[in-house]
Parts: C-alpha cells; sequence; structure tokens
C-alpha cells in the first residue's frame, strides 16, 4: 500500500473528511517522509500526528520502537491497517498537550539510550507542542519537526536577525536548531496555503547558560512582550515586583544601554540579566 498515493490517501479516508480543527495535511510526495526519518530516528521514536500512518512507515525501518500519539479517534482504525506488517509500533488515541512526556518514555521505551521526536506538526499549534517536548523531553536527543516555513525560520534564528523572537531563545536554551529541508506545499493532501520546513533541534545534555530558568524565561518573555518598544519598557511591563530604577540598573551593570532591544539580545545576555535580576530579589528578600 503507498500512502503517499493521492488515490490511496483518498480511499483511506473514505468519509472520514479532512479535520481543520486538527490541522490535517498528509503527506503525498514519498522522499519527504524518508528524509524525516533519515534526520530523527534514533533507537526509540515518539512520533506526534502519525495520520494514516505515512512517516510512521519510514521510521519503523530505522528504528527499533516507535510510538504514535494521535489526537483524531477516526484515524485510529486506518493506522491498524496501513501499520499492520510492523510489530514495533504503538499507537495511542490522545492529545499530547495533555499527555505526561515521562510517563510515555517510561512505560513505552524502557532502557532506550537515544530517543527522539519526530512529528508534522498542524500549524495552529506547533509553538505549544515543541515547547512542551523541550520542556519536558530532557531524555530526548533529538525533536525533528515539520512547521510552517516561516516558524523553522523563527526557531533557527539567531539574535539581531529579523525573524528572531522569544521562541527563538527559548529553543536555544534547550538545544541548537537547524533547518534540514524546505517542503513546498504541493507535497501534501490538502494543499495547505504556505510552505513547510523540516527542523532538527539537537538536543543540550546540559543548557549552554547557568541562571535560574524560571527567572531566565521570565526575561525572554519580557524582552518580546511589546517589540516596538525598547528592551527596558518591555521587560518593566512583565517583572512588575522590581522598581523600574532597579531594571534600569541591571540593564546598565550587564553593559547595555537603555535603548537596546529584546532582539539584539543573545541567550548568553538574557542569562546575564536574569542573574542579576535573582540577585536582586534574593537581597531583597534578605533585608525584609
Amino acid at each position: 500500500m503507498k500512502l503517499t498515493d493521492i488515490g490511496t490517501v483518498k480511499q483511506l479516508m473514505g468519509e472520514n473528511a479532512f479535520k481543520k480543527k486538527f490541522g490535517q495535511n498528509f503527506l503525498i510526495s514519498p522522499a519527504v517522509p524518508e528524509k524525516i526519518a533519515q534526520c530523527g530516528a534514533e533507537e526509540g521514536v515518539l512520533e506526534i500526528g502519525p495520520g494514516i500512518g505515512t512517516l510512521t512507515e519510514a521510521l519503523c525501518r530505522r528504528a527499533g520502537k516507535v510510538v504514535c500519539v494521535e489526537i483524531d479517534a477516526d484515524l485510529i482504525p486506518i493506522l491498524s491497517v496501513t501499520l499492520e506488517g510492523f510489530d514495533n509500533v504503538t499507537v495511542i488515541n490522545g492529545d499530547i498537550m495533555k499527555m505526561n512526556i515521562d510517563e510515555i518514555i517510561g512505560k513505552y521505551f524502557g532502557d532506550a539510550e537515544r530517543i527522539s521526536v519526530c512529528a508534522n506538526l498542524p500549524y495552529y499549534i506547533t509553538s505549544p507542542v515543541i515547547m512542551k517536548l523541550l520542556q519536558e523531553g530532557r531524555r530526548f536527543s533529538s525533536i525533528t519537526v515539520m512547521v510552517q516555513k516561516e516558524v523553522a525560520q523563527r526557531l533557527c534564528a539567531g539574535a539581531g536577525s529579523r525573524m528572531y523572537g522569544a521562541i527563538s531563545a527559548a529553543v536555544s536554551y534547550y538545544g541548537r536548531a537547524k533547518k534540514m529541508f524546505d517542503v513546498p506545499a504541493g507535497c501534501f493532501m490538502p494543499k495547505p496555503k504556505v510552505d513547510s520546513a523540516v527542523v532538527k533541534i539537537e538536543m543540550y545534555d546540559k543548557p549552554p547558560v547557568d541562571c535560574e530558568p524560571d527567572v531566565l524565561f521570565e526575561v525572554i518573555r519580557g524582552a518580546f512582550a511589546q517589540r516596538r518598544k525598547t528592551f527596558f519598557n518591555s521587560l518593566s511591563s512583565v517583572v512588575e515586583d522590581l522598581p523600574r530604577t532597579a531594571i534600569a540598573e541591571i540593564i546598565a551593570s550587564s553593559g547595555y544601554d537603555g535603548n537596546v532591544r529584546g532582539e539584539e539580545l543573545s541567550l548568553k545576555d538574557f542569562a546575564c540579566i536574569a542573574s542579576k535580576i535573582s540577585d536582586f530579589r534574593s537581597r531583597r528578600g534578605e533585608s525584609s
């Protein structure tokens, strides 16, 4: 059964309409799933949103164990047919945003040393899923995702780039993101309005900066809360427990002037400021 054949896709879906609420766009280019699997398959693979199993097939041929999480219950019986030739795959009907990543890893992957994520993510929920995987999936060696092309550019952007934003800085705390290849809209059915791209995030064994993560992400969120404003004004709107004078002093003591903008600062810069905010709060707590 060729799962990238348009006729096969239509036959499998039958009366099940492609559901916009789940962002369903199925691959009809045979080269793309093979390239994704080549980029991301490890000893164990967690796949999010297998659809009818197009990418899953390629992953099963490369990985020792594949676990798929599919939110659409109507696709579960289809997957039982398309994947019946593989004994190394488990399909779970559920919403990955409501699931415990550590529990999935512990239950299904056992002692596997290298576990990766591969996913063709719906555009409407890309960032929340990626952040959940990064924050909860410390045991993942890599995360390979197919996303909207503009999102891919943001995931991989560095400080000073027009595409650089909160998600760029946040991803750089957990791993190194690299765009692997573009995927034109014509590779999908139904055809989306925009092109896609595949990004691989190689996870770090430990973060590249040393500071309190909660404070770091508070600073990152503050840096981009009001993009048209200076870093000082934008950060002040989020860090409400510090006097504006203290925030100004922290920024100045970190070597930046009052006109610097969040998109000019790197993860290392944010970590420096986060550490100073933590120190200020600690001193204030001791004196109270």
